[in-house]
């Protein structure tokens, strides 16, 4: 199985800085197209988000659950079934003390994209990891996936992502 593993905030949605709340969720233009287009294309949809506000006492991890079963739910609707959510809850600069380290999940760390390979079966060299940050680029290189895309400012190129695109759909639509 291959998996189209993506970035959540700036890439399904505008990135207003720790979205937890459905009423500051804004699917992106073209995110939904764009993961209908990678789901005809025979790519699972995994969604890998680092979600520091819940070390940071922004929000707690329940939260952060209802808002991804909502945002599940929402693409499902609309034709796009999401496998998994995998987050990444900790930061090293958090206050909430059991979360508050270093570790293996958070991105540029390849651990969330690791996790799915083995619970899913996923073929890495098949797959795609599609972010909007340098630290997504380095998740998917450090977790073997065959191809890596940045969306968004083309101020990205020399990242060492395969390529940049404007949006979702349009990178979606070069595969």
């Amino acid at each position: 199985m291959k998996a189209a593993f993506l970035d959540r905030d700036g890439v399904i949605n505008r990135d207003l800085g720790y979205v937890y709340r459905r009423e500051d969720f804004e699917f992106l233009p073209n995110a939904i197209a764009g993961m209908k287009q990678l789901v005809s294309a025979g790519y699972r949809i995994i969604v890998v988000t680092n979600q520091s506000g819940i070390a940071r006492g922004y929000y707690d991890e329940e939260t952060f659950q209802c808002l991804a079963d909502w945002m599940c739910e929402a693409l499902a609707a609309e034709g796009v079934p999401v496998l998994a959510v995998y987050h990444c809850p900790h930061h090293p600069d958090g206050v909430v003390q059991r979360l508050t380290k270093v570790c293996d999940c958070r991105k540029p760390a390849p651990g969330m994209l690791l996790r799915a390979k083995e619970e899913h079966r996923i073929d890495m060299t098949g797959s795609i990891m599609i972010g909007d940050k340098q630290t997504d680029v380095a998740a998917g290189v450090a977790a073997g996936v065959g191809r890596v895309f940045l969306i968004g400012s083309l101020r990205a190129y020399y990242s060492g992502a395969d390529a940049v695109y404007a949006d979702l759909l349009t990178c979606s639509e070069q595969l």
